[in-house]
């Protein structure tokens, strides 16, 4: 783990409980006098924490340095992700926050299951664990759209990733993409995409859903 995240993150004295506590003291064995270093995940600021006092179910830390340490991808990529049963997103997305995915947006389109639900505070779990072990400095942004037409409307400049487009590079300078769903886009949701930018990933296999937006982050951020 390369810092252990606290929303207190840059605040002169913090209180560690619970997880955070079993994880520092049972798991780590920290002791009192040593550095913790910290993330709020707002900031491009690491925080280092000194253990003050340990008590039986909960401890003390007291900043004593701040520093300037930005860990990101070089590019920015928004994703606009056709939203596919959740558990398959729960294991795929540490790979894209690892990545540098910037922004997902998860859209319901014409041929999402209505029963998935995105569940934004177990994602946001996610995305801590995740950035804790790889160390990226500020968190994935997240949020939901009711359709793609909304999403275009929001993001008008936004690519599509779909059959029949041209070969993608890294040199493309598209900063949002939309990546369809079990079954691709409907034909109703392509007559949406006139004028706009249509790529497709150089390979003759039909890939999934989670393949395609893995394929796409690498390509572009790595």
């Amino acid at each position: 783990m390369q810092f252990l995240y606290n929303e207190a993150a840059g605040m002169e004295n913090i209180k560690i409980i619970n997880e955070d506590y079993r994880y520092l003291f049972k798991a780590r064995r920290h002791k009192i006098d040593d550095i913790v270093m910290m993330r709020n995940l707002k900031d491009d600021l690491i925080y280092s924490y000194k253990i003050v006092n340990v008590f039986k179910k909960d401890a003390l830390l007291k900043l004593c340095d701040k520093k300037e340490l930005i860990v990101k991808a070089k590019r920015y990529l928004h994703i606009g992700w056709c939203i596919i049963d959740p558990k398959t997103i729960e294991k795929i997305l540490p790979m894209l926050n690892e990545i540098g995915v910037s922004k997902i947006s998860f859209i319901y389109c014409d041929r999402s299951q209505k029963n998935f639900v995105i569940n934004l505070k177990r994602i946001k779990k996610i995305l801590i664990n995740s950035s804790q072990q790889c160390g990226r400095s500020v968190m994935m942004d997240i949020e939901e759209v009711e359709c793609i037409e909304n999403f275009l409307e929001m993001y008008p400049n936004s690519a599509i990733l779909n059959f029949g487009g041209e070969n993608i590079h890294k040199a493309l300078s598209f900063s949002t993409i939309i990546v369809g769903c079990e079954g691709g886009f409907s034909e109703n949701e392509i007559k949406l995409f006139t004028n706009k930018a249509i790529y497709k990933l150089n390979t003759p296999m039909i890939l999934k859903s989670e393949s395609a937006a893995i394929s796409i982050s690498a390509m572009i951020l790595l």
